[in-house]
């Protein structure tokens, strides 16, 4: 039986991916109470892809109300 290790990653890797600056990232994060860490190391909180789809789904949403562009897809 092969388990797969599941890809976590910080909120400054995930503001890095997309480009965003990261306050709006942990803005969202905070205030999304459906967005939870997967794990956490030591005081580090560590988020799963699906969280990640969230918050970028999430910035896209503040974008789309603001009038601006949104965030893109990998």
């Amino acid at each position: 039986m092969t388990a797969t290790t599941p890809t976590l990653i910080t909120p400054g890797v995930m503001a890095a991916q997309p480009r965003q600056p990261l306050h709006r990232v942990l803005n969202v994060l905070a205030t999304r109470r459906h967005i939870r860490p997967a794990a956490r190391a030591g005081t580090l909180r560590l988020y799963d892809q699906h969280a990640v789809a969230h918050v970028r789904y999430e910035l896209n949403l503040i974008d789309a109300r603001r009038g601006r562009k949104g965030v893109a897809r990998d």
